[in-house]
């Protein structure tokens, strides 16, 4: 699968004009997907649109069930969240459902999965 890392300086996010530059050097076939991983923190990326058609997160259960509110905007613009490592949860005595309430998945138009991976 191709790739294209960009190096974002001293920025702690990506942005739309960084994308199209890599966008132009990947051979992509009409009508594929393109992934864009983000990086840094999780409070920054929520906030600039790249011209993607979704946004998705992902953390790990080993990041704990506050997650959710430390980096709110991320999980409300996300239309999936992936939470990692769910097979660790019941070593972590980590709490899906108050994850699921923290993240305002129960009333909002996202959708949750849990990976092992």
């Amino acid at each position: 699968m191709p790739a294209v890392q960009i190096n974002t300086g001293k920025n702690c996010h990506l942005d739309a004009a960084m994308i199209g530059g890599a966008y132009r050097r990947l051979p992509l076939l009409s009508g594929g997907i393109l992934f864009i991983e983000n990086v840094g923190n999780l409070i920054c990326p929520a906030a600039f649109d790249l011209g993607e058609a979704c946004k998705i997160v992902v953390f790990s259960i080993t990041e704990g069930e506050d997650k959710p509110l430390k980096c709110p905007d991320m999980f409300a613009a996300s239309s999936l969240v992936v939470i990692n490592k769910i097979d660790l949860a019941p070593l972590l005595e980590f709490d899906l459902e108050k994850t699921i309430e923290r993240a305002g998945l129960a009333n909002s138009d996202s959708s949750l999965s849990g990976f092992s991976a």
